[in-house]
């Protein structure tokens, strides 16, 4: 499944315009406003898992964070983030791989991660996610997990999705993350349609 995925978002990056993507954001006012609110500072070490060609990598820079790692499948995707960015992009560590195969040399203070996880609807994959973050994240970091809701799509880019509710995602996570704030809101997407997501902001215990 990982190579039928990444030959996906490859062939997607590599044929379209980021700008018309469903998921493009051109400011990513929900993740920017709650990452404000854990007033962590710019020499923590942040993730952006599937950060793609998406602009939180931006505002992470303007607001002056050292430590910035950015995950997507696909390496088209990257590259284009870092054309987009410049010179700048030489702060930043690129990495290239599926989410289920990263082995982080370090710990983050925030994770990030917006409509990665539900694309894992194997049971076992959301294990081995589970696993990793508990494994990531410092004692007191934060992780910030969307996905779509309930009444979101049931599927992104052709491909399926796990819904979940707010109480789903503190439930999956609960024995190692306190749940600190959550909201339900409407990303409407380039072509003016609303998809609901369930956005859940947790601190590591």
């Amino acid at each position: 499944m990982e190579k039928i995925n990444k030959s996906h978002w490859e062939n997607v990056y590599q044929t379209k315009d980021t700008t018309q993507v469903g998921w493009f954001q051109g400011t990513p006012k929900v993740s920017i406003d709650l990452i404000s609110g854990t007033k962590i500072s710019g020499t923590t070490s942040v993730i952006d898992v599937g950060g793609g060609d998406g602009a939180l990598v931006d505002w992470l820079l303007e607001e002056g964070f050292e430590k910035i790692t950015v995950l997507d499948i696909s390496a088209s995707a990257l590259e284009k983030s870092k054309i987009r960015l410049g010179e700048p992009s030489s702060k930043v560590l690129w990495e290239a791989c599926d989410i289920l195969d990263f082995e982080p040399k370090k710990k983050f203070d925030l994770w990030h991660d917006r409509a990665v996880f539900h694309f894992l609807t194997n049971p076992k994959d959301q294990q081995i996610y589970r696993r990793l973050v508990e494994c990531s994240i410092h004692s007191g970091g934060f992780l910030l997990v969307m996905t779509f809701s309930k009444s979101g799509p049931t599927t992104c880019s052709g491909l399926t999705v796990q819904q979940y509710d707010i109480q789903d995602l503190e439930e999956f996570f609960v024995q190692e993350f306190e749940l600190i704030q959550s909201l339900n809101y409407d990303h409407i997407t380039p072509s003016g349609t609303a998809q609901n997501y369930s956005v859940a902001l947790f601190r590591r215990k």
